[in-house]
């Protein structure tokens, strides 16, 4: 497995800790659709929210809150439509976007040696990050 996706796998269960400890219930971890793929879907007092998580290691191309495209947008938007389309039992619940953005502040060596939770790493968590918008999504 590439340095890549075991950074991405850890990230998403470094937010999924991170949400459950602020009283937030994991319905699912990896929703795919053929638009793409949402990484948590958490739920608390009659809120469903869909979360994005982003993990960067430092670059020239900007903190991991900067590259989620408009794109990226979209395709989540679909995404949570079709998982809203099949679940109707959270027909009732508020919906909102949010984002976990981590950040580590030196570069990580291709083989952690002590695993992703031994280096500095900020933890930003943008609630309401983007909204449902009929244009964007084309409805």
């Amino acid at each position: 497995m590439r340095l890549s996706q075991q950074l991405g796998q850890w990230a998403e269960q470094r937010a999924q800790h991170y949400l459950q400890q602020h009283g937030f219930t994991l319905l699912l971890r990896n929703f795919y659709s053929r638009f793409g793929e949402i990484d948590l879907i958490v739920a608390k007092d009659h809120e469903l929210i869909f979360v994005e998580v982003k993990a960067r290691q430092p670059t020239q191309w900007g903190r991991a809150c900067e590259v989620i495209t408009l794109a990226k947008q979209r395709k989540i938007m679909h995404t949570a439509l079709l998982f809203l389309q099949q679940s109707p039992q959270y027909e009732s619940y508020a919906v909102r976007f949010d984002v976990i953005c981590i950040d580590f502040l030196q570069p990580i060596a291709k083989i952690p040696q002590q695993g992703f939770s031994s280096h500095d790493y900020d933890l930003a968590w943008i609630e309401n990050a983007f909204t449902f918008d009929a244009n964007l999504i084309r409805l």
